[in-house]
């Protein structure tokens, strides 16, 4: 293969990455239905969400809702995230559309996993009202910049199949041990590879890229791993180079 031919490769590649973090690290979009009552007039609405193991986007929605009612009548929906609202010109900023199916899903783990990155919702989430769905993914177009456009498979979007499931079984007691028992590591993460400041960090939620990180109510933060978790030893594995990395890391100096 020359040069030539592989850079549209390369380019594809970097474009999934860069999206596959956007999914990962948002966390509200733009949803678009078509309103049942007006014979499927696009409708948009704003949405906060979380994702499975997977990628795939967590909604928790309320029945009252036009894009609930919506939804029910047709599962079809895109859904826009974006990092370009605060630039002079939004323009040149990524965002992406994903384009698939959202529908309910009463699995507990994605009530919790949306919970744990949306602490503040849990205030209502048990109202008789409220229903979680999941987006199957079935394509989207990303935008990294002015004439940076591509449209990405459901396949350059999600994680691998085997290892997302593989991390959500071991999910559940990787995160109390580490809550628990590794409370120091967890800060040192988030301080010294991630420069965010203060303690009391912890992990909201694991999957094959990395670990979602959360303080209090409002801040998130996103660890990457340096390659794929397929399984609960590799993502300890993972985990003790990451803390050993922090420790090494040098400690910012204070003003």
């Amino acid at each position: 293969m020359t040069k030539r031919e592989q850079e549209p490769s390369d380019q594809k590649r970097r474009a999934a990455d860069a999206a596959r973090l956007m999914l990962r690290t948002r966390r509200w979009g733009a949803l678009a239905t078509a309103l049942a009552s007006e014979g499927g007039r696009p409708f948009c609405s704003l949405v906060t969400l979380a994702c499975d193991c997977d990628g795939s986007p967590i909604l928790l929605l309320s029945t009252l809702s036009d894009h609930t009612r919506n939804l029910d009548t047709s599962s079809l929906a895109s859904l826009l995230l974006e990092d370009a609202g605060r630039r002079a010109n939004p323009q040149t900023g990524p965002r992406l559309t994903l384009l698939g199916r959202i529908e309910p899903d009463p699995d507990p783990r994605m009530r919790r996993r949306f919970l744990a990155r949306h602490p503040g919702a849990s205030m209502y989430a048990g109202f008789t009202d409220f229903r979680v769905f999941r987006m199957h993914i079935e394509g989207g177009h990303w935008v990294g910049g002015f004439a940076q456009a591509r449209r990405l498979e459901a396949s350059a979007l999600l994680t691998e199949a085997e290892a997302a499931r593989a991390l959500a079984e071991a999910e559940p007691a990787v995160l109390a041990h580490m809550n628990t028992d590794h409370a120091d590591a967890i800060d040192l993460c988030a301080q010294r590879l991630l420069g965010r400041a203060g303690s009391g960090w912890k992990i909201l939620a694991l999957d094959p890229e990395g670990c979602d990180l959360g303080r209090g109510e409002s801040a998130f933060a996103r660890l990457s791993f340096p390659r794929l978790a397929t399984d609960a030893e590799s993502l300890r594995e993972i985990l003790v180079e990451l803390t050993t990395a922090a420790r090494e890391c040098p400690a910012p100096i204070s003003s």
